[in-house]
């Protein structure tokens, strides 16, 4: 981000908006409220903001209807907040496109947090090492051009799958745990929330798996975490680069 504050939305529709825009705006942020999808919309295009974040109280609005609404046209990193949710509920949201949800009665500090680690992982590219990693007939990486090429066809990835692919790459034949890839991937203020790793596993291998339900390139390594094949000898390993 060029700007030396970022603009956070806060999409929320009661008295919890005042709590929300006070602990947001405590470490500098600028703030501006939407109490519905179309003041959200609305304010996506006027104010351009680094960061979204959907609360649990929208009126007619759910906050799941906000979130596709947003991502129909944007990008940008959002954080859904959600009542008594339960594992099954932010499967749903960040399949839904989240980038993190926070569970009602949210606690200042760890909302603060979450804030900070999803715009840190939004302004942060991923490493590019010069190396285009031909792994075999069916699958190439290109770290360089951001490219995966899979069965011939040119795959999509959003940044965190990509930032995950990275890392089981450049340490392929490895066993990396459910730990050490939250603390690379998210952020150290994700090592309790082993389901993140699962989940993002699971669309990766959607995209870059001849057969997702019987994975050849990311492997699990049961109660450890997850590896990625072994590269052929005679190719050449990506060049590492450190990441924070």
């Amino acid at each position: 981000m060029n700007r030396s504050r970022s603009i956070i939305i806060v999409a929320e529709d009661s008295r919890e908006v005042v709590e929300l825009r006070r602990a947001i705006s405590a470490d500098g942020h600028v703030v501006h409220i939407a109490s519905n999808g179309s003041e959200v919309d609305r304010r996506i295009t006027e104010d351009l903001p680094d960061l979204v974040v959907i609360g649990g109280h929208l009126g007619q609005d759910s906050e799941f209807e906000i979130l596709a609404a947003i991502r129909r046209s944007s990008s940008v990193p959002i954080i859904v907040l959600l009542p008594d949710a339960d594992e099954s509920k932010t499967v749903d949201a960040l399949d839904r496109g989240a980038d993190d949800c926070v569970r009602i009665p949210w606690g200042e500090r760890e909302l603060r947090s979450r804030v900070r680690a999803v715009l840190r992982r939004a302004e942060t590219p991923a490493p590019t090492p010069k190396t285009r990693i031909l792994v075999d007939d069916y699958l190439a990486i290109d770290f360089d051009r951001h490219e995966v090429v899979a069965g011939g066809q040119r795959v999509p990835l959003r940044p965190t799958e990509y930032r995950l692919l990275y890392h089981l790459v450049n340490n392929a034949g490895r066993v990396l745990t459910h730990e050490t890839l939250l603390a690379k991937v998210w952020g150290y203020e994700y090592r309790s929330e082993e389901h993140y790793v699962r989940l993002y596993v699971n669309y990766l291998r959607q995209k870059i798996e001849e057969d997702p339900r019987r994975p050849r390139y990311i492997l699990n390594e049961r109660g450890l975490g997850y590896r990625f094949v072994d590269l052929p000898v005679a190719q050449p390993q990506p060049v590492l680069a450190r990441m924070t």
